[in-house]
């Protein structure tokens, strides 16, 4: 077969290679354009990213094009009905860092917990005093999470790990799942007045923007702590100032801030091609240098890092090429269509 890669990093070259010895292969670090098609007309599979737009123009180059694979959840960027017409198979990756950024989750919560951040600059500076440095046990408090998805699941069962009481709010209950592990679904609001930590793994669509909002972080249990490692604009920002201000938050832990542009794939944000696409929409550093949760003591602000493992990224890759060896064996793939 010959088969076609774009978008892609110098690390996955080799493993390429050497899992797909004996077929005829291209590499392009660059997003698939006009300008290849001469060189990959007559190539049977496309492996891309989210930057290669494979609409129907595009499509009617090819001659013997029968699958798209894409290292990415998303498939926006590919005319899937038009594929459909073609018989052209599309596969996706439709998980990789479910308990990636679940450890991250916790990573930021033991943060918040025992004050590590403070811990760690306080003993840079020379400074050994313990004042003010007090922590809590994880143990025997409540856990809120919102959205119990692939995400939340494993989150779930980390705190389960810690001795955690844990309460769930989710649109579409498992009831066998919670029996499993030993937690209640509630309502959102319910989940607010009786958590001491709130943690978020809910995507953002039109239902889930301001999920957390002026009125109902009212509600919070006075002192909670809330973590976000999905969507800034599931929280509304000036919300989230008030209640810090009074206090019903006394600290927040983001890996995501609702100024960033929209980031489809998290992994985007590590190509090279990220800042040349988004240059005239937004500029990351620009629109947070100077957000007013950057300043204040008691908030953890990471830079949208929680999917950011070698291990979330390597299993990008091997479900890509699963995708590829399936489809070769007439086995099982990740088919969008």
């Amino acid at each position: 077969m010959k088969i076609a890669f774009f978008e892609i990093e110098r690390w996955e070259e080799p493993i390429l290679k050497e899992q797909l010895k004996g077929h005829e292969l291209f590499f392009s670090a660059k997003p698939l354009g006009k300008s290849d098609l001469k060189k990959i007309k007559d190539f049977d599979i496309l492996s891309v990213f989210i930057y290669s737009y494979l609409k129907k123009e595009m499509l009617s180059s090819f001659t013997k094009l029968k699958l798209i694979t894409t290292r990415s959840t998303g498939f926006d960027h590919i005319d899937v009905e038009e594929c459909k017409k073609r018989k052209i198979a599309v596969a996706n990756v439709p998980t990789y860092g479910e308990n990636t950024v679940a450890e991250h989750t916790f990573a930021l919560l033991l943060a918040l917990s025992r004050k590590i951040v403070e811990s760690v600059g306080r003993t840079r500076r020379g400074n050994f005093d313990l004042e003010g440095l007090r922590g809590f046990d994880l143990k025997g408090k409540t856990l809120g999470v919102v959205g119990c998805g692939n995400i939340g699941r494993h989150v779930v069962r980390i705190a389960k790990g810690f001795e955690m009481k844990v309460l769930v709010f989710d649109v579409k209950p498992d009831t066998a799942f919670a029996k499993l592990h030993g937690f209640r679904y509630v309502p959102l609001n319910t989940l607010l007045a009786e958590s001491d930590i709130v943690t978020l793994h809910v995507p953002l669509n039109s239902h889930t923007f301001h999920l957390l909002n002026a009125k109902n972080m009212k509600l919070l249990k006075k002192g909670a702590l809330l973590i976000n490692t999905a969507r800034g604009g599931l929280i509304e920002t000036d919300a989230l100032v008030q209640a810090l201000k009074k206090k019903h938050l006394t600290r927040v832990a983001l890996d995501v801030l609702e100024e960033e542009c929209e980031i489809r794939e998290e992994r985007q944000l590590l190509s090279s091609h990220f800042k040349q696409h988004t240059a005239n929409k937004c500029d990351i550093q620009v629109a947070l240098e100077n957000h007013i949760l950057l300043a204040q003591d008691n908030v953890i602000v990471t830079p949208h890092n929680a999917f950011n493992s070698n291990e979330a990224l390597m299993r990008i890759l091997e479900t890509d090429l699963a995708n590829i060896h399936g489809f070769l064996k007439k086995g099982k793939i990740n088919l969008v269509n």
